[in-house]
């Protein structure tokens, strides 16, 4: 028996008819987004390198009564994106939401990064992002007259030890973001970035050291990883009416990880008096 199509959260068919683009919507973050979009009924195409998990996306959502295609192409080639653009326009006639989730980067200290491993992640992230954005703006948001982008970038803005590459793209595209918004508000399209903190996926739980994997929640103030449905979750609201006035900023999710500078209170804080600060209980 096929499982139902539905979310937890929002109302049946709240995406009803939308056309929505997902990269990187074969695996994690990506495909829970497809899965709630779809959801709601919207349709997905989903696009990323490989063609294996993006199937994988397909069937699930079919087995939960939802439709989603999918074809693979590397963000980073220009005439394959536009390419893509035109045959999704030409199955569907509009495009009503890009999400631009595909990104990469590996750990490294910043002395370690040569030049080719730099301008590989400034490629993918922000020449990637950039050229996803533009083909789906000029090709489809400007001509019908609304659009919506929601560009995934990371947390914590105060620094990112160990990813200075990605730091600084996803940076770049944080500012683009709010560029464009001001650009493209006269044609309908908003432009939104989503600054995600630490979550639970299977990319950090198989790509990262162990240390790291063990000990990344204790980073964040309330103390756990975020769920992948909680970000498909946010994606979903921007998407729907609800999200209309929001354009031109970055939302960050992460569990007030942007804010943090070790544990609270610390070690032998007083307060007024020299009195040693307590917990209320």
């Amino acid at each position: 028996m096929a499982e139902e199509r539905g979310s937890r959260i929002f109302a049946p068919g709240l995406l009803e008819g939308r056309i929505c683009i997902v990269s990187g919507a074969g695996t994690g973050l990506g495909k829970a987004t497809a899965l709630e979009l779809t959801g709601l009924g919207a349709t997905v195409i989903g696009c990323g390198r490989r063609s294996e998990p993006l199937e994988g996306m397909v069937e699930e959502v079919s087995e939960r009564g939802g439709q989603a295609e999918f074809e693979a192409i590397d963000i980073r080639d220009a005439e394959g994106v536009d390419g893509f653009m035109d045959g999704v326009l030409e199955r569907h006639g509009r495009i009503d939401l890009l999400v631009n989730n595909a990104g990469g980067q590996f750990l490294s200290p910043a002395e370690a990064i040569t030049p080719k491993g730099f301008r590989t992640v400034i490629d993918l992230n922000v020449q990637g992002t950039w050229q996803m954005t533009h083909a789906a703006a000029t090709k489809a948001f400007i001509p019908q007259g609304e659009g919506k982008v929601i560009s995934i970038t990371v947390s914590p803005h105060m620094g990112f030890p160990g990813m200075v590459h990605t730091g600084a793209a996803r940076a770049a595209v944080e500012s683009m973001t709010r560029t464009l918004s001001v650009e493209w508000a006269r044609f309908g399209t908003r432009l939104v970035a989503v600054a995600i903190g630490q979550f639970d996926t299977e990319t950090l739980r198989t790509k990262y050291p162990k240390a790291i994997v063990e000990n990344v929640a204790g980073t964040v103030p309330l103390g756990r990883l975020g769920t992948e449905e909680e970000m498909a979750w946010l994606i979903a609201y921007l998407a729907s009416p609800a999200g209309d006035f929001f354009s031109g900023c970055v939302i960050t999710l992460d569990g007030a990880r942007d804010n943090w500078f070790g544990s609270w209170p610390p070690g032998g804080a007083t307060g007024e008096g020299g009195e040693p600060l307590a917990e209320e209980r």
